[in-house]
């Protein structure tokens, strides 16, 4: 038998836990496929799979056998939250609200659901170079020399450059912008997270074109908001011819602000609609579907319409994240005071592994 004090405690928690999926977009957009168990702050837990098989042509002869190989990437787990509160006897005596308990659980739940939602929607950063829809640089030549170093002529590069996808004439892959110098000098890598920065794409002589994708914020308006929804979509779709892991089409999320579906409805004919089946969506924010994407209107993306938000349009295998309940207590006997008071621990984390980066697409929008 449990002891009175650590089964309230329990049920507390479970109930936290029931409201936060039942209001959380988070668990729609995100996967939890990885091995191991959190076991507290800090925690490292393993995100497998293994590399494809290659068919190849029988030619009446014995076949070589392939070697499976294990990729392995860690989430680690690096967000530690609490909830402490009291509910004091005298207090409720002298209220007319005599059980606040059930209306302070729901507020934790959604107050926790928002923190987490804004913490997985702020993870644009780990999309793809090279899928990313906004408004592109390419001002002026380039040169690189072997080690990734950019020499830009006529350019004026910038420290929000960081981290955006560059492609030069002569790159067959997209890289990234790991460090901005000065105006004329940058420095660019291989779009990878799971092992050390590295340039493979080469050195490309004086002169060269180049685009940094997505540099700046594009204005979406009624009229051509379909074509670059059409453009996230696209993206998604060529993530194979491009070398990449195939984005299955079912599952396909777009999250947007409300200034985007305002924008949607104005101009473009299309009214909205949500099908029976997905009545329980509603509630996550889920306000229909478009171009094969399932669409869920927030306010917790990063960004804003003056200097633009990041909106997503990913399939959920794309990021990984975990949580758990490390603790739950009741304090029934508050020392010198009467009442109870109920605290938890919290933790979770999230991760994108190399492999998925390109399942996902970012428009850097702001809506006319």
């Amino acid at each position: 038998m449990s002891a009175y004090g650590a089964k309230l405690a329990e049920a507390f928690s479970g109930k936290v836990m029931q409201h936060l999926y039942d209001q959380d977009l988070t668990d729609v957009i995100v996967n939890r496929d990885y091995e191991g168990e959190i076991k507290g702050v800090g925690s490292k837990i393993n995100i497998l799979d293994f590399d494809e098989l290659s068919e190849k042509t029988y030619a009446n002869s014995a076949l070589t056998a392939d070697s499976l190989t294990e990729n392995n990437a860690q989430l680690v787990i690096d967000q530690y939250k609490s909830f402490y509160w009291k509910e004091k006897t005298l207090a409720k005596w002298l209220s007319y609200i005599k059980n606040p308990h059930p209306t302070i659980v729901t507020q934790v739940a959604n107050e926790r659901a928002k923190n987490m939602e804004t913490f997985v929607l702020n993870s644009y950063g780990d999309v793809g170079a090279g899928n990313r829809v906004g408004t592109d640089y390419d001002t002026g030549t380039v040169t690189i020399d072997a080690d990734g170093n950019v020499t830009g002529s006529g350019t004026t590069f910038t420290e929000a450059m960081e981290g955006r996808g560059f492609k030069a004439d002569g790159h067959s892959a997209w890289y990234r912008v790991k460090d901005y110098t000065s105006a004329t000098a940058i420095t660019i890598e291989d779009d990878l997270d799971d092992v050390s920065s590295t340039y493979s794409g080469g050195a490309i002589a004086g002169g060269s074109s180049y685009v940094i994708e997505a540099a700046t914020v594009l204005e979406i308006t009624s009229s051509n908001v379909l074509s670059y929804v059409a453009k996230l979509k696209q993206k998604l779709d060529l993530a194979e011819s491009e070398g990449h892991s195939t984005v299955p089409d079912s599952e396909r999320f777009l999250v947007a602000p409300p200034e985007f579906f305002t924008t949607l409805t104005q101009g473009t004919g299309i009214a909205l609609h949500v099908n029976e089946v997905y009545q329980d969506l509603v509630k996550k924010g889920f306000m229909g579907e478009l171009q094969g994407f399932k669409l869920f209107k927030s306010n917790r993306l990063q960004g804003n319409n003056t200097d633009g938000y990041r909106v997503l349009a990913a399939h959920p295998m794309w990021l990984t994240f975990a949580e758990k309940v490390l603790d739950a207590r009741m304090e029934e006997d508050l020392v010198g005071d009467f009442g109870t008071a109920y605290k938890d621990l919290f933790v979770y984390g999230k991760k994108v592994k190399d492999a998925r980066r390109w399942m996902a697409t970012e428009g850097y929008w702001k809506f006319a």
